[in-house]
């Protein structure tokens, strides 16, 4: 994969309606990837994690959420923590994004990107 890095704001390099931003808070599904739009993963890191923090930072900058599909193909699992969290981490949203491209299988991409250690299976 092509990065390039700028200390540029992503607010400044697209247009708003371009851009849509990445939080497991979000009500909208990511139900495909539009190759037209930009995605923002990690677009805060926030090591406490708040909850809506980065949905309401989303909403401050008007722009469009997504979550990742999780509750739509996964469940949860019983483990010996009861921790179950949809927050992951940006190389764990990377590796789903991309397998999703590859494969259009949100079942593999999930698989490849979501560790058991979230507390999630796939459901059958």
């Amino acid at each position: 994969f092509q990065m390039d890095t700028t200390e540029e704001s992503y607010l400044d390099l697209f247009p708003l309606d371009m851009i849509v931003y990445l939080t497991p808070d979000s009500e909208n599904v990511l139900e495909d990837i539009d190759p037209k739009k930009v995605y923002i993963l990690g677009g805060l890191v926030d090591e406490s994690i708040h909850k809506k923090l980065t949905l309401q930072r989303a909403r401050d900058q008007s722009l469009q959420t997504a979550r990742l599909p999780i509750r739509e193909y996964m469940v949860k699992t019983i483990n010996t923590k009861n921790y179950h969290s949809e927050t992951l981490a940006i190389n764990q949203v990377f590796d789903v994004l991309s397998t999703y491209y590859e494969t259009r299988s949100w079942p593999a991409a999930l698989r490849a990107g979501v560790s058991s250690g979230k507390g999630y299976v796939l459901a059958d």
